[in-house]
């Protein structure tokens, strides 16, 4: 079990930042926090590498076996898994898909006190999907049959009380593409009311015009969360939160924050000037993502909520430096500093 006074921010760990704010990343395992995260001697000659199309250019990725998740856990409190993205956790015929293989390995590895947020199947809540080079309408779009029996009820027979958090998110909606506001929270009313009532939902929508009382309302009476995101086409996480109220919705009282890419940067962009993910990257980091980032977490402490960061290396070049920086300014922002 994890000492709640486990904070050396030095060291990289995070856990006994605050009680009600836990700091993790979009994935693991990557090479690039080795001497950081990761004890690059325990895992020697345990250091596969895949090749890894983004925006049309091959990179080589190294990346740590599954047991890191170990030591990842010695310093975060909170793991995004995002694989499960792209495949459900069970096919059409019942039987386990490759993502549900690697979610029952990672299972093996979490201790008391580890917290596991999924990302639903892009299936269930994209209205569009990529297919080849362009995007076709989802077929599946809003399903709940789909969401509860091939991917909610297995993931929560998986990973029991590890699982704290379920993310929706919801691409990016061109003007042209995008339904109006009060018929979209209608199409999000019935499917919510559709699957199983937990207070683990969160909604991320990527459109900033969704952003207003039809969706809003909807959020309220539900009591799902609203995903504070850093992302290439959004408003800056202080907008965004000052459109909804300044309110946490989530029915379980926690929040999630979600650091991804600096604003007006694309997926493809960010992951060039980040590769290897070794290091922050000069220029890339925008300040005020760190500024606002630590408004939201005193605001929730503040309302009593726990809230969730998760960091991307995309966000600046190396997540678990971010997480340091964002730390450092967290704890100097109190009235009395731990450290």
């Amino acid at each position: 079990m994890h000492q709640p006074d486990d904070l050396d921010l030095s060291r990289f760990r995070f856990r006994g930042l605050h009680p009600d704010i836990l700091l993790g990343t979009a994935s693991d395992r990557y090479a690039g926090w080795i001497g950081q995260i990761y004890s690059g001697e325990r895992y020697l000659e345990r250091l596969p590498s895949r090749s890894h199309k983004v925006g049309g250019k091959s990179y080589r990725e190294t990346l740590l076996p599954v047991d890191s998740l170990e030591e990842y856990f010695d310093h975060f409190g909170v793991i995004e898994i995002d694989y499960t993205f792209y495949q459900f956790l069970l096919d059409a015929d019942g039987r386990p898909t490759q993502a549900r293989h690697v979610l029952a390995s990672y299972c093996q590895h979490l201790k008391p006190g580890d917290a596991v947020i999924l990302k639903v199947p892009q299936q269930i809540f994209a209205q569009k999907v990529r297919h080849g080079s362009g995007y076709l309408a989802n077929e599946q779009y809003l399903n709940p049959e789909l969401f509860t029996h091939q991917f909610y009820h297995p993931a929560v027979a998986l990973l029991g009380t590890h699982l704290t958090g379920f993310i929706f998110e919801q691409e990016y909606q061109r003007k042209t593409e995008r339904v109006p506001s009060p018929q979209l929270a209608q199409a999000l009313t019935k499917f919510f009311e559709s699957i199983p009532p937990d207070p683990r939902y969160h909604v991320e929508l990527r459109t900033e015009a969704y952003l207003d009382r039809p969706v809003v309302e909807f959020l309220a009476a539900f009591g799902i969360g609203q995903v504070l995101s850093h992302w290439t086409w959004l408003p800056p996480l202080a907008t965004q939160f000052a459109r909804v109220g300044r309110r946490f919705f989530n029915a379980g009282r926690q929040g999630i924050v979600r650091l991804m890419t600096p604003r007006g940067t694309r997926y493809e962009d960010a992951y060039a000037r980040a590769f290897p993910f070794d290091k922050l990257v000069e220029g890339m980091l925008q300040p005020g993502m760190i500024d606002e980032t630590v408004v939201l977490m005193e605001e929730a402490i503040r309302q009593g909520i726990r809230l969730h960061i998760i960091i991307n290396n995309r966000a600046g070049g190396n997540a678990p430096l971010i997480a340091q920086l964002l730390a450092d300014r967290f704890l100097s922002s109190l009235p009395t500093h731990p450290r």
